[in-house]
């Protein structure tokens, strides 16, 4: 029965519906197992990747990576203020690390631009230009960043809810 699906995925890609192919592993794995990308994200993120839409499944990582940061955080601002706010190594209200040493200080300041950088350089511009076109491997390497960040907050204790 699988081969009838992949016979009708390869007719569709060829017509042109999708512009490019997701990428098969040697293993057999899907790309999210080979890149073990984070199981928490929304399946809806999976979804658009198989079907080829690689920069909405970029962006819905980043709203929901937003979303589990606001929960932990008891913020409603989103995005960049979000970020910069709730890591801020002055007084977090998403601590990651003791913020006690200089070096657990440098660590979540560190990672409070991860977080807010993400959100300028990835998120944004796919939530307000309507052109940008990813690649498998483009959105797999964001993806890998979204799974980086929601494993830091897993660490430090704020468990990720998969919708």
């Amino acid at each position: 029965m699988a081969t009838v699906f992949e016979r009708f995925e390869e007719i569709v890609r060829r017509a042109g519906h999708l512009t490019e192919e997701v990428p098969k592993p040697p293993t057999g794995f899907h790309p999210f197992e080979e890149r073990n990308i984070h199981p928490s994200l929304p399946r809806t993120v999976i979804e658009l990747f198989d079907n080829g839409h690689f920069s909405q499944a970029t962006f819905e990582a980043f709203k929901f990576l937003d979303k589990e940061v606001q929960r932990h955080a008891n913020h409603t601002e989103s995005g960049f203020k979000l970020m910069m706010n709730v890591f801020s190594e002055s007084s977090p209200s998403v601590k990651l690390t003791q913020c006690t040493s200089t070096s657990e200080k440098d660590e979540q300041k560190g990672f409070q631009f991860l977080f807010a950088g993400s959100v300028l350089a990835i998120r944004n511009p796919r939530g307000h230009e309507f052109s940008i076109k990813d690649t498998p491997d483009q959105c797999l390497d964001h993806l890998a960043l979204v799974s980086l960040l929601l494993r830091r907050l897993e660490d430090a204790g704020y468990l990720c809810e998969a919708i």
